[in-house]
């Protein structure tokens, strides 16, 4: 069991005391009651803050079964049965041999051992007697040494001892830990998160913030990749064909690579596979960029692309855990705006009310926000949708002006349905729970006036 947080963070500190009288130093030497999950978790805090470095040590100790326990306590089978006998000096039978010695099966077994190394012999009265003067328990004096050293020296001896069923292997894992680059005595405080406190007092400026674990996910997340992270990825086919326009595609590479069109780029090497491995769509923006893309080769009466608009209902598919508000499969309505010299006030000014908006990150749109609106079943604010205006050096790369600018924005259909119609969960609007019933009895969706 593991022992409470305030232990772990006194193990910690222990941990660097005896670094700083000794090092390197083993776990099993100088922490040997500590148990695994407690020493792990105070060396795993210490070497993120770089205070120690350390290597896991894989071995085996051989442990006596309960069996074992029992021979190394009071000795072996056939041990017992020579001393009992002993005891006896005229002998015993087999009935009051079992009824000295208490277990029958100790008992019958321990007379063969003894009558094979001639300890023990039969009587003409059928009696069992001691004839040895003495004896030497090897079979105790071996588990009573595997009990101290942990160890059996000898192969053949651990397999017949396995076999018995007296002892078994168990893999042991010890530290072995050194101090690392930011070793100290005290472990410094590190701040989670960076509040509006701190930046009005200047305090981050001082602060230690804790690193960042971008190796949480388990697979490790390059900047650039498919936002968001969670998507599926299609078997067949499992890449796309090269596109024909090769220019946009040397332009995008060169803007991610190095950096184009006034952006210095994520700065890390383009992969031609990543860039044409399939996945099932996790948004319908990559059919915007299309359509984009379509639209640069477009000429209006001046020369130039025309202003546009274009609006899209389809699927999308998300690695999402499903809950009342999160589906792995929904819809998206997506709508981009493209004309000159528009602003952001524009896109939040389009004569929708109730909305709350939200600064946030998105590859493509610069700036970029949530979109929230309050569910009064719910009780609470949810999102319902992700808008941006897109960044020049993807519409400059796809050959559109540089001074024309493309408002975008993706909603779920199903989250602002659920706000209309009063429903709680979304699995009752899509999926294997939706009660085809409900969908006979109810008059069709209509998102306009009431």
């Amino acid at each position: 069991m593991a022992t409470p947080a305030a232990e772990r963070s006194d193990l910690a500190s222990q941990l660097l005391h005896a670094l700083d009288k000794e090092a390197p130093l083993l776990s099993a030497e100088s922490f040997p009651d500590s148990n695994y999950t407690d020493l792990k978790a105070a060396l795993d805090r210490l070497a993120s803050r770089s205070m120690v470095q350390y290597e896991a040590i894989q071995r085996e100790e051989v442990y006596l079964e309960a069996e074992g326990e029992l021979i190394a306590t009071h000795g072996s089978h056939e041990a017992r049965v020579f001393e009992a006998l002993r005891a006896a000096v005229d002998g015993l039978t087999i009935q009051e041999l079992e009824k000295t010695i208490g277990d029958k099966n100790i008992s019958k077994l321990g007379q063969g051992k003894a009558f094979r190394d001639k300890w023990i012999t039969k009587t003409k009265d059928g009696k069992l007697k001691a004839v040895a003067d003495s004896i030497h328990d090897a079979a105790r004096e071996q588990l009573l040494s595997i009990q101290t050293s942990r160890t059996v020296s000898d192969p053949k001896a651990l397999a017949d001892l396995k076999k018995r069923k007296l002892v078994r292997v168990q893999k042991v894992i010890d530290f072995k830990i050194n101090k690392g680059s930011e070793f100290a005595l005290e472990i410094p405080e590190e701040a989670t998160d960076l509040t509006a406190e701190m930046l009005a007092t200047n305090a981050w400026k001082t602060a230690t913030f804790k690193p960042y674990n971008f190796q949480a996910l388990g697979a490790e997340q390059r900047s650039g990749a498919l936002h968001p992270l969670n998507k599926f990825y299609t078997s067949d086919p499992m890449t796309a064909d090269m596109p024909s326009d090769h220019t946009h595609w040397d332009d995008v590479k060169a803007v991610h690579q190095d950096g184009k069109y006034g952006s210095i780029g994520y700065r890390y090497p383009w992969s031609k596979d990543e860039a044409l491995r399939l996945v099932l769509r996790t948004h319908t923006t990559s059919v915007s960029a299309s359509i984009l893309h379509k639209l640069a080769a477009t000429k209006g009466p001046d020369g130039r692309p025309p202003p546009a608009r274009y609006f899209s209902i389809d699927r999308v598919f998300r690695n999402e855990t499903v809950d009342n508000t999160h589906l792995a499969e929904f819809h998206q309505v997506e709508g981009i705006i493209a004309d000159y010299d528009l602003t952001l006030g524009g896109l939040m000014a389009m004569g929708i009310t109730g909305l709350q908006y939200k600064p946030a990150y998105n590859p493509y749109t610069e700036p970029s926000m949530e979109i929230f609106a309050y569910h009064p079943g719910l009780g609470k604010i949810v999102e319902i949708g992700n808008s941006g205006m897109f960044r020049p050096e993807m519409l400059e790369a796809m050959g559109l002006p540089k001074d024309m600018r493309v408002y975008g924005w993706g909603l779920s259909l199903e989250r602002p349905t659920m706000i209309r119609y009063g429903i709680n969960n979304i699995r009752d609007l899509l999926g294997h729970r939706v009660d085809l019933s409900s969908v006979q009895r109810n008059p069709a969706v209509r998102l306009g006036k009431a």
